[in-house]
């Protein structure tokens, strides 16, 4: 027997299987706004976990679907997964760490993609952690976050996010699930924090064996 809670969450589970079939029919012009970013590349593989990572989202983690970009070239067939975050210090303990600040300031303080040696089919999630201040401690800014993954010269994937943050110390996490054609080397990861004039850079690496 399903107690009222297990009902709940059946009824929901069957909703987004519902809805990722008529995504499947409809196509990747039909996904919502909030999804594109998820689904490109990957069909309803995408937008599986994009609806998933919605309703189910990792425990601790905020959730927020503003995805957008896709992947191409040596990752096409890949997928983006919803993109996480975590308040790692809050305005005043950043403060406590980097002063008070004239104007806005981004400051990277790690980046990393975990774990940073897989398979093609297997995932990783590119990570970043950054610091971000402004004069006024109620300021409120908007924030883009961009990875640029690049094989050799070659532009394969371009995530970005944009949300909005006020002062403190965040980490942010964009699951990555790899084609299983991947081609094998090393793949560098330029993640880029821009806020009202102010941005921070910092290059990380995988590998593909």
């Amino acid at each position: 027997m399903y107690e009222g809670g297990d009902i709940m969450k059946l009824r929901i589970v069957t909703l987004m299987t519902l809805v990722v079939f008529s995504v499947g029919i409809m196509g990747c012009a039909s996904v919502p706004e909030e999804h594109k970013g998820a689904a490109t590349g990957a069909g309803v593989g995408a937008a599986t976990g994009a609806v998933a990572g919605a309703v189910f989202g990792k425990s601790g983690a905020k959730t927020e679907m503003a995805v957008i970009g896709g992947l191409l070239g040596a990752l096409a067939g890949g997928a983006i997964g919803h993109y996480t975050y975590d308040v790692k210090k809050s305005r005043q303990e950043t403060e406590e760490k980097y002063g008070t600040t004239q104007g806005t300031m981004v400051r990277i303080e790690g980046a990393s993609s975990e774990p940073s040696m897989f398979k093609g089919g297997e995932k990783t999630e590119l990570v970043v952690t950054y610091a971000i201040l402004g004069s006024s401690p109620d300021a409120e800014f908007d924030v883009t976050e961009t990875r640029e993954i690049r094989l050799g010269d070659e532009l394969v994937g371009k995530p970005e996010v944009n949300v909005k943050r006020k002062g403190g110390t965040y980490t942010s996490r964009i699951p990555l699930v790899l084609p299983e054609n991947a081609k094998r080397g090393t793949y560098k990861v330029l993640t880029t924090v821009q806020a009202a004039g102010s941005k921070d850079s910092r290059e990380t690496t995988f590998m593909v064996h």
